[in-house]
């Protein structure tokens, strides 16, 4: 199975073609649009790799966004015991959701692909909420 290792928003992935993956927020991009990963630090298979010093010229991995979101709340609450000495905070971290569909090598081949997803039509009613009387 080939792989590559990315570096987005300061952070390494190993990611692998039509898998999805939530990284820090991408900004600048909306959903449904394509996003090329420039910085690639190795890829390969099992049997061979090849790794960048520190980056591998040439190779890029090319994924779809799927959303933009945050994360659930983090609360932050510290307690010191004197009288009436507390703070609650909280924090919700911004995320991409991202689906990886190309691996391209350093020659500018694709390396792998990812399947094409099918979506299902939505039907005409689905979508409507029914109220309770």
């Amino acid at each position: 199975m080939l792989y590559a290792v990315i570096k987005t928003g300061g952070k390494q992935y190993k990611v692998k073609s039509g898998e999805i993956l939530k990284v820090d927020r991408l900004h600048d991009s909306k959903p449904e649009t394509k996003i090329e990963f420039n910085e690639i630090l190795a890829y390969g298979d099992d049997k061979s790799i090849e790794i960048g010093t520190p980056m591998v010229s040439g190779a890029k991995v090319e994924a779809d966004l799927i959303e933009n979101s945050k994360n659930k709340t983090i609360l932050i609450f510290k307690k010191r015991r004197r009288q009436n000495s507390r703070r609650k905070n909280g924090h919700r971290q911004q995320y991409s959701l991202i689906r990886i569909n190309k691996i391209f090598s350093k020659d500018g081949k694709v390396l792998s692909e990812a399947e094409k997803i099918s979506r299902p039509l939505k039907k005409i009613g689905d979508d409507k909420k029914v109220a309770n009387k």
